[in-house]
């Protein structure tokens, strides 16, 4: 079975926050009004929500929070796994740590962005993927017996240096070699820098726990190039079981880009879901 979540942070989330609603009591409410299955809460710091609070919404619009978003520990808090400054890397785990004691709560996964870092000028790869190995190994760590799971998500060239492909990702993840660490394929990223989107998919299936759905534009679904019905047919053959998140530019405004998008997907979630 397949579940559909929206992107969505809080209101004091800095503009660069990649979400399509902002305020939790609004989006929550207007995800079950739309038709989604959940949300994919996108956090700076664990504090930013009130978890007791976040589950009664929840529960009152029978939704579920599958996944926390990192993204602003890296673009606010200039926090990630491969810094050279031992400092900060305690420090990244140290909020890591966090989000994992709120997502045990909301029974979420943590997806490790661009958190994950990058390699720094005048260093070999080698290096800054020692280092991020040491960190997610101890974030793991602290994961596993909460049962909280880790999923890696590759990000395009144009924004990072380190983790493009899902092929680079599932090559680190196996390095790392915790069994609650897995992939967090976006198929935007994907589109850039995959040779196929199914395909890869498939051959990495073992890996596969939760997918970005955007279109080749970053807009919702429907708007782009990319066959879903195609991607589906992947997901089919790999049984998927799981969740996909709508990760998406909020245009030409967040209501009709969120409404875009799960009037595209629903017929393709429940044609898949009844077979």
């Amino acid at each position: 079975m397949i579940k559909v979540a929206v992107a969505v942070a809080t209101e004091d989330a800095m503009p660069s926050a990649f979400v399509v609603w902002r305020g939790i009591e609004d989006s929550i409410r207007k995800a079950a009004e739309f038709g989604y299955d959940g949300i994919e809460l996108a956090l700076k710091t664990a504090d930013q929500v009130n978890p007791e609070h976040v589950k009664r919404l929840l529960a009152e619009h029978n939704l579920a929070c599958p996944c926390i978003s990192t993204g602003q520990v890296f673009a606010a808090l200039d926090l990630y796994f491969t810094a050279r400054d031992e400092a900060r890397r305690r420090e990244v785990i140290r909020v890591f740590r966090e989000m994992i004691d709120l997502a045990s709560e909301l029974g979420a996964m943590v997806n490790i962005g661009r958190a994950r870092g990058f390699i720094e000028e005048g260093e070999e790869p080698e290096e800054a993927e020692a280092r991020f190995v040491e960190v997610a190994r101890e974030v793991a760590s602290y994961a596993e017996p909460k049962g909280v799971k880790l999923i890696l998500e590759p990000v395009n060239r144009y924004e990072i240096n380190f983790v493009n492909s899902v092929r680079d990702g599932a090559a680190l993840l196996r390095k790392v070699g915790a069994p609650n660490v897995g992939l967090m394929p976006d198929l935007f990223h994907m589109n850039i820098e995959d040779r196929t989107l199914g395909g890869e998919l498939e051959e990495h299936a073992d890996l596969v726990q939760y997918i970005h759905f955007a279109d080749s534009n970053r807009m919702a679904p429907g708007q782009g190039h990319t066959e879903f019905p195609a991607v589906f047919e992947s997901l089919r053959r790999m049984s998927y079981n799981g969740w996909v998140s709508v990760e998406i530019l909020p245009e030409p405004d967040p209501d009709t880009a969120a409404r875009q998008a799960i009037e595209s997907l629903r017929p393709l979630v429940e044609d898949y879901n009844s077979a």
